[in-house]
């Protein structure tokens, strides 16, 4: 698409109410009504890598009915980020529940193709394990990325009951593979009890930086922003958010609650911070709308990836003025 072209953006909702019509994420139009995507929402209705509480297969669809309160104007960018470029929902990537392995190859080859078109992906979860795809399919366009990790946990951890594969492994199975940049890797919002300090240990040998969610409390967003900026530098970005990153408080509807976490605010502010990142892709994942409460999940959720998706338009946007204007 050139700067000349317009995006087809959501339903008008002065037209149309927000709660009649197809849940596609913050109603825009489906893929396949738009040919291709700049950034291409996908789900993954997947969960069977969990360790505690199932149902963040059904985050994806609660996360699209969450954003149907979502406008096209985001004025904490000064953006109208569905305007800047296309974005549409792809749709679900359906994979099989009852075995990880052959559900991890489909997550993969199916953003392969989506990153193949040219798009970048905004992806809800499903669970954690689906990061891992992910972040291959990244890598294989990119090389080897710069990671910025939203979570209670660290999810470097070796195996759960000898599974190599499940949410609590991704990344440790993502440095092993060389698609990460280990100059360039932060934990942010861990908190909460441990198996060992060796845990840690482990960690810091992969590369990873801490932010903890009270580093975040006490040093507040604008000062942890700038700390992640200097960290990735220009390098092509992944972020990687799992909802329980947040307090319970504001993410009760997660299978892995932690005491002690961000509040939204404090999420979303430090997003804003790194709209200067080259972000290529993200995922939003571990929302279990089972356990949610009013809808609170899956708004924090629905907000969390729509800053994502303006900082990918306005890049997109940007980038396409330069090459127009050589």
């Amino acid at each position: 698409m050139s700067s000349n072209e317009t995006p087809r953006g959501p339903v008008d909702s002065s037209r149309i109410p927000r709660y009649a019509g197809p849940a596609t994420f913050a109603r825009l139009p489906r893929l396949d009504e738009v040919g291709t995507a700049d950034v291409a929402v996908v789900g993954v209705p997947f969960d069977s890598g969990v360790s505690y509480r199932p149902g963040a297969r059904f985050g994806g669809n609660a996360i699209r009915e969450a954003s149907r309160l979502l406008r096209p104007y985001n004025p904490a960018q000064d953006a109208s980020p569905f305007a800047l470029a296309q974005v549409a929902d792809g749709g679900d990537i359906a994979v099989n529940p009852f075995n990880i392995n052959e559900a991890v190859e489909t997550i993969e080859a199916a953003a392969d193709d989506l990153l193949g078109t040219g798009a970048r992906l905004m992806t809800l979860g499903g669970d954690h394990t689906i990061a891992l795809p992910l972040l291959r399919s990244v890598a294989k366009k990119h090389g080897p990325v710069a990671l910025l990790h939203f979570d209670a946990h660290l999810d470097t951890w070796d195996t759960y009951f000898g599974a190599e594969y499940t949410h609590g492994t991704p990344f440790r199975r993502a440095v092993e593979e060389g698609i990460l940049d280990t100059s360039a890797l932060s934990h942010v919002g861990t908190r909460g009890p441990l198996y060992g300090k060796q845990d840690l240990t482990d960690d810091e040998k992969m590369g990873f930086g801490i932010v903890t969610s009270a580093d975040i409390y006490r040093r507040g967003a604008d000062e942890v922003a700038d700390q992640l900026r200097q960290r990735i530098g220009d390098r092509p970005l992944y972020i990687s958010i799992d909802i329980d990153c947040l307090d319970p408080a504001h993410a009760p509807g997660t299978g892995t609650p932690e005491a002690g976490g961000m509040t939204s605010r404090e999420l979303l502010e430090i997003l804003r911070g790194l709209a200067s990142c080259n972000l290529v892709s993200a995922d939003v994942v571990e929302v279990a709308p089972a356990y949610d409460h009013a809808e609170i999940t899956s708004v924090a959720a629905s907000h969390t990836a729509y800053e994502l998706t303006t900082i990918m338009s306005r890049q997109i946007a940007a980038a396409r003025k330069d090459a127009e204007a050589k």
